[in-house]
């Protein structure tokens, strides 16, 4: 899905409650998938290495 990026940003100080749960939300969903994507090439490199063993 393409996003329309123009635009200005909301300054902090602008941000509704909403808006900060939101932002938070996304940053811990980010965080999320980046661990979730670690967490698997680990096992990737751990079985690799068992089976060299």
């Amino acid at each position: 899905m393409l996003k329309d990026g123009r635009g200005r940003k909301k300054a902090t100080e602008e941000l509704t409650e909403a808006d900060h749960h939101r932002l938070a939300m996304r940053k811990l969903e980010y965080e999320m998938e980046r661990l979730r994507a670690e967490n698997a090439f680990l096992k990737k490199v751990q079985e690799f290495q068992r089976r060299r063993s």
